[in-house]
């Protein structure tokens, strides 16, 4: 618990997380271009810093929880980044998602200066960020995983190391792969039961004990029946992941047609002006072609 840690990005994720890492003691110095982020955090125990390069400066271990590839190469690399202020044997914990072949760049120029990094990439949203329940996937040497894993455990229910730096977000594209399509498919047979005249609600409590059951069909069809779409996860986050996922998958020579199907469906509802929606309004567009609303009966 002596380590001291620096937290760089404090969004929707990134500041219950760093609550988290204050609550559980640790010595946490944090910066984000959102002022109001960083005095509610400061407010609760922390020190701040002006630039990733201060943070890292006056901390061991600096982790990053930013919102895609650019903003990490600038932050670990860019002007007044983290790599002018690190010292050697300094550990950085990049938490975005990103591209795997983002994180192997940005893992390399660090190493250059014996800088260390490890990328673990989050499931389960600002809900598990809250009560530090998160699904973490990490890629990186063995030695640093062990000596961050006392950290990773304030932050999460797990943490698995799945290979080396890259390998944290190649699975955490795999995951995001899964649960596009399975909110797609869910909206579609939702939407297929309202047309037919069965009443969603009963078919969801029919099924979900069964072979179609799975977290995702738990945690989204509630919501879709009350109508709620307020954001868990953002249909403009996971355009973003996805865009990651189709684009490592064409470098290594896999094609995802079921993927950039799902794709498609989420550019039109950004399109439609629902991108700050919950991914669960994947249900909308469904709802839109078949001329119906899934929703509980009165």
């Amino acid at each position: 618990m002596s380590k001291k840690i620096g937290f760089i990005g404090l969004g929707v994720m990134g500041k219950p997380m760093a609550k988290n890492l204050l609550q559980a003691g640790y010595d946490l110095t944090v910066c984000d271009i959102n002022g109001a982020a960083v005095a509610e955090v400061v407010a609760l125990g922390a020190k701040s810093a002006a630039t990733p390069s201060a943070v890292a400066a006056q901390t061991e271990i600096i982790v990053t929880m930013l919102p895609n590839s650019p903003q990490v190469k600038a932050v670990a690399l860019g002007k007044d980044g983290i790599i002018e202020g690190a010292r050697a044997g300094s550990i950085v914990v990049d938490m975005s998602s990103i591209a795997p072949q983002a994180a192997q760049e940005v893992a390399k120029a660090l190493a250059a200066q014996e800088i260390k990094m490890i990328d673990a990439p989050v499931s389960g949203g600002e809900p598990k960020a809250i009560d530090a329940t998160l699904s973490i996937m990490v890629g990186g040497d063995q030695t640093v995983f062990d000596e961050c894993l006392p950290l990773l455990k304030c932050l999460g229910a797990s943490a698995v190391r799945v290979g080396d730096v890259g390998a944290g977000n190649v699975t955490k594209l795999a995951n995001q792969v899964i649960v596009a399509l399975n909110i797609a498919a869910l909206s579609e047979a939702m939407t297929l039961a309202t047309k037919a005249g069965v009443d969603p609600e009963l078919v969801f409590n029919a099924i979900k004990g069964g072979l179609a059951g799975s977290t995702v069909m738990n945690a989204k069809t509630p919501l879709m029946l009350e109508r709620k779409f307020a954001p868990g996860f953002r249909i403009d986050l996971h355009i973003k992941d996805l865009n990651n996922a189709l684009e490592t998958a064409h470098n290594v020579g896999v094609p995802l047609p079921l993927t950039a199907g799902v794709m498609e469906i989420l550019q039109s509802l950004k399109i439609a002006g629902a991108g700050s929606d919950d991914h669960g309004a994947i249900v909308k567009y469904y709802e839109k072609l078949a001329k119906v609303e899934v929703t509980r009966k009165k």
